[in-house]
């Protein structure tokens, strides 16, 4: 089920309050093809939210981010920085 134009609930959450302001620059991303630029946001996200993993609250949270579509924010991101983007093949 969509929620506020994302995939679901998870993803439009991740994007909103982890990812969105953050440069593809800032974080060494730009050019990236979108499917490495979607395996490094989710990395980056499971270290911000989960930087140990080691107790039954934080597999709580890495359960919420299975649902999130990381594919869907790279596409977003790669959108939003259109003009710092040099197009890769993926």
């Amino acid at each position: 089920m969509s929620y506020n134009g994302w995939t679901n609930y998870a993803t439009w959450r991740i994007n909103l309050e982890i990812i969105d302001g953050i440069n593809p620059q800032d974080m060494d991303w730009h050019g990236m093809p979108l499917s490495g630029l979607a395996g490094a946001i989710k990395d980056y996200v499971e270290e911000v939210v989960c930087p140990n993993c080691n107790t039954i609250t934080e597999s709580y949270a890495l359960a919420f981010l299975s649902d999130v579509n990381w594919t869907e924010i790279a596409s977003h991101m790669m959108q939003d920085y259109a003009d710092q983007w040099e197009e890769v093949a993926a």
